[in-house]
């Protein structure tokens, strides 16, 4: 089986290791890397739990990943726990930022297969071991310097860098603030139809009053007409009564 061309650190560390399908080397616990040129040499399985023994291993001792089984050739390198711990390394190390300021943790990186060499770095906002949490990718060209424990980069905050998996807690803020922009939406939507209606309400209340005080000016002007039509009418009546030549 062809292997990947790039991996993530944390799969690494949680596959068992095997040699055949009945030696079993237990599973990863520890990377082996030079930070100075960003780059992963191999990694550490320990046998049991009691077993104070570890194995250490290349990159290029493995043959094929299948499911959670990490098949290797040759033998392992023998190491104790104690001297492992002096390796240097750059995982769980501080992320500071160009003010000075902790800004996260070094939680994973994806490495290349074939040369080891890190692409990006995964960054923790808090403890990187709680599972689910957030992970921003700190590219290599951001980073400006770095010491045991600490690395400096040139950028300010977390949001400046690229959000590659984000946590149950921010889908949950972010579907909450598409609900109220969705809700503010609607509510804005609501107010200009309601004010549009209102304003259909006062215009057509509008032409029936004016229509309304038309047609009374009109009714009005009739009644004046006819009252005025009634007393000439009336008088030519008693003129004709009086003409003593009718």
């Amino acid at each position: 089986m062809k292997l990947p061309k790039e991996y993530l650190l944390s799969d690494l560390l949680s596959h068992n290791v095997r040699g055949s399908l009945t030696l079993s080397y237990g599973t990863g616990e520890s990377v082996w890397m030079h930070p100075p040129v960003h780059r992963i040499l191999g990694w550490s399985s320990k046998p049991s739990n009691l077993n104070l023994k570890r194995n250490v291993w290349r990159l290029n001792q493995i043959k094929q990943i299948v499911d959670s089984e990490i098949f290797v050739k040759g033998s392992p390198a023998i190491s104790d726990l104690n001297t492992l711990n002096r390796f240097p390394t750059l995982l769980f190390a501080n992320l500071i930022n160009n003010k000075g300021n902790k800004i996260g943790s070094i939680a994973d990186f994806i490495f290349e297969f074939k040369t080891g060499f890190i692409k990006y770095y995964l960054i923790s906002r808090s403890n990187p071991l709680i599972p689910g949490s957030s992970r921003w990718q700190l590219n290599i060209e951001s980073i400006v310097d770095q010491q045991p424990g600490l690395v400096f980069c040139n950028v300010d905050t977390l949001e400046d860098l690229y959000l590659v998996k984000s946590s149950f807690k921010n889908e949950f803020f972010k579907k909450g603030k598409k609900f109220f922009n969705r809700f503010d939406d609607f509510k804005n939507i609501a107010t200009n139809k309601l004010e549009n209606w209102l304003e259909e309400e006062d215009y057509e209340s509008y032409i029936d009053k004016k229509q309304d005080t038309n047609n009374s000016f009109t009714k009005i002007q009739n009644d004046n007409k006819n009252r005025d039509t009634d007393a000439i009418n009336l008088k030519s009546s008693n003129n004709r009564d009086g003409d003593p030549w009718i």
